[in-house]
């Protein structure tokens, strides 16, 4: 809502739209005590303002003017509830002089949520024959978003979900406005942006000590503070990379560009330019880093988008740089504005600001998801009460999927935007995600190894996440609950590591912490491959087999040389002779297979075994689980 409002009703004001009220009888000193209080409306003294407006209204309860004026000025302090009181009395007035309010009016009663009465006030505005292009125009406008409130609520009718945001308090929030927050996956570091007197903006952290209490915020130590002039912040899920936006920093290209700064041990280092393939010489800001850090997304103004500003997104290379950033497409980007994007730990959830989609008359949040094939879906408002009439800004969700942070101005701000928490409506949540993390080492000298780890989605055989360990091998990959996953770990020279985590039925509590050693290639060195499964009595592999035996068809292929024995296994439930022709054929199974992808028969070999090495006990199912197995040996190289 804008201070045109308040010209509206001072323009409107003419006794040949009257029927009961008449201006010019109001009373003189009622009028006076109006004018007062209007000069302090059009110096932005709103609160100020009230008292001489009710003053007025006291010595004229008919005065339609000031109590139609205390009703906007209710509006533009987001007291919809007491703004639709004032507006329905100067309504019950003079229903006819009442009739350019309709417009304010609806605005208020939308800011309520109450789409319905305010779609039915908006057409009393729009009935108006003698209305003004712009007057219409902007009535048009506001009848949209109300028609798509009333469908959103239709569509989504109410539930016990209640709106309830909670002011993370002055631990956080200071008299001055704080914005973007963006926190590491296990709640280990805080961060957000705090602005300060003229330009100035400057980087803080805190942590997370549990049940909604927070660390004193403190500045964030290293240079990523000395520069004065920077934005939107966003730390990586395993903490050890801030991304930020910066102005006129050393080695910019121009207006904001974003940088990134490592965390050390005596605090973060030097922020570096992230160079040509993302920044330009135009404006370049709110980063968002996917959980393996292969992904940026941000938002740009450069030439050649689809509006204003729109999202890009750069993919990180094997070798540690940047593709050319990309435009998220015609189905994300508009002619508006498109911001703050921040993509969800589960690498498969993005939300982001955008003026130009369809929303409730201001800039709203949506969300779209990426499917099987990468391609995203279509964007989704969040609907009311989290969007409204007004401007929203960035949001960041948690990685339980349902806790989120946002930056707003609500009526118990410590002063301009505060960091805000809510909990997300069910229908808009992302998968919640939990998190695995350790060290890669060898077995033999237990030294560090640097290798890449990967999460493979069980049902659709593809690849969700690829991150690299660090040069000591520690490694932090996230794992969104909801599916079955193999987690595969690889580095050249070595066997490579394999391990399911099925969370499609039970969601654990507890984050998960694993070391993994392991073995040089040499011979003897074996592994027992867990994913391989078979129908009961059967030899024929299952889909889901794949994404390990195609780990050893890459081991293969990637050491020509390399020659390997593939045994069977089964527990003891059956004749000792069907079992031992049951696991023979099994481990045939996947030599066949290894040959039809091109590896040469002479580099292979099977062998089955029956039930006559358990490694667990067979007078239970999880003994017998264990029991039923496929192991490859290297019998040379």
């Amino acid at each position: 809502m804008k201070n045109i409002l308040f010209l509206i009703f001072i323009g409107i004001s003419a006794p040949s739209i009257a029927q009961t009220y008449n201006a010019d009888k109001v009373n003189k000193k009622a009028i006076d005590l109006y004018e007062r209080a209007l000069l302090k409306v059009q110096d932005g003294q709103l609160k100020e303002a009230i008292p001489g407006l009710k003053k007025a209204i006291e010595t004229e309860p008919k005065y339609a003017d000031a109590i139609l004026s205390l009703a906007s000025v209710y509006g533009e302090m987001k007291d919809y509830k007491t703004a639709v009181e004032q507006f329905e009395k100067g309504r019950a007035i003079d229903t006819n002089y009442f009739r350019f309010f309709y417009l304010p009016y609806s605005i208020n009663l939308a800011g309520l949520g109450r789409f319905s009465d305010a779609l039915a006030a908006i057409n009393q505005f729009l009935s108006i024959a003698e209305l003004s292009d712009r007057s219409r125009k902007s009535g048009e406008y506001r009848k949209r978003s109300y028609e798509f409130g009333v469908q959103y609520t239709n569509t989504y009718p109410a539930t016990n979900y209640v709106f309830a945001p909670v002011n993370l308090g002055d631990s956080v929030n200071s008299d001055k406005s704080e914005y973007y927050p963006s926190i590491t996956i296990n709640d280990s570091m805080f961060v957000f942006t705090r602005r300060g007197a003229g330009f100035r903006e400057d980087f803080f952290e805190s942590t997370i000590l549990g049940s909604r209490k927070y660390a004193k915020s403190r500045l964030i130590n290293g240079d990523i503070n000395l520069e004065p002039s920077k934005g939107a912040i966003n730390i990586s899920q395993d903490g050890e990379w801030l991304i930020f936006a910066g102005y006129n920093f050393r080695g910019g290209y121009g207006d904001f560009d974003l940088y990134i700064s490592y965390y050390t041990p005596t605090g973060w280092s030097e922020p570096e330019n992230l160079g040509r393939n993302i920044n330009t010489e135009s404006w370049e800001s709110a980063p968002s880093l996917s959980p393996d850090k292969r992904a940026l997304y941000f938002s740009s103004n450069r030439p050649g988008g689809y509006g204003n500003t729109d999202l890009y997104v750069s993919y990180r290379q094997p070798n540690g740089r940047w593709s050319p950033a990309v435009n998220m497409g015609a189905s994300i980007n508009t002619a508006g504005k498109e911001q703050a994007p921040f993509i969800h730990a589960d690498n498969a959830t993005l939300y982001f600001t955008s003026d130009g989609l369809q929303g409730y008359g201001g800039n709203d949040i949506f969300m779209c998801r990426k499917g099987p094939n990468n391609q995203w879906s279509l964007p989704e408002n969040l609907g009311f009460p989290i969007n409204t009439i007004e401007d929203e800004g960035s949001l960041f969700v948690a990685a339980d999927g349902k806790t989120a942070f946002y930056a707003s101005d609500r009526s118990d701000s410590r002063g301009g935007l505060d960091i805000y928490t809510f909990e997300l409506r069910p229908n808009v949540r992302p998968a919640r995600t939990l998190y695995v993390q350790g060290k890669v080492y060898d077995i033999k000298t237990k030294k560090g190894l640097p290798s890449a780890v990967e999460l493979v989605d069980n049902l659709t055989q593809k690849l969700v996440m690829n991150v690299q360990t660090d040069e000591t091998g520690e490694y932090f990959i996230t794992l969104p609950v909801g599916k079955d996953y193999t987690f595969t770990v690889n580095r050249k020279g070595y066997l490579f590591y394999s391990q399911l985590y099925p969370l499609s039925k039970n969601q654990p509590d507890s984050t998960y912490k694993k070391d993994i050693p392991l073995q040089p290639l040499e011979v003897n060195a074996s592994l027992i491959l867990k994913n391989i499964l078979f129908e009961s009595k059967s030899a024929e592999l299952q889909p889901i087999s794949l994404i390990e035996i195609d780990r050893l068809l890459q081991l293969l292929t990637e050491n020509p040389t390399l020659r390997v024995q593939i045994n069977g296994y089964t527990d003891n439930v059956g004749k000792p002779a069907d079992n031992l022709k049951l696991s023979a054929n099994r481990a045939k199974s996947v030599v066949d297979y290894l040959v039809g992808k091109g590896i040469n028969l002479t580099r292979l070999t099977y062998k089955g075994f029956g039930e006559t090495k358990p490694i667990a006990d067979n007078t239970n199912e999880a003994g017998r689980a264990q029991n039923r197995r496929t192991e490859f040996v290297i019998i040379g190289q």
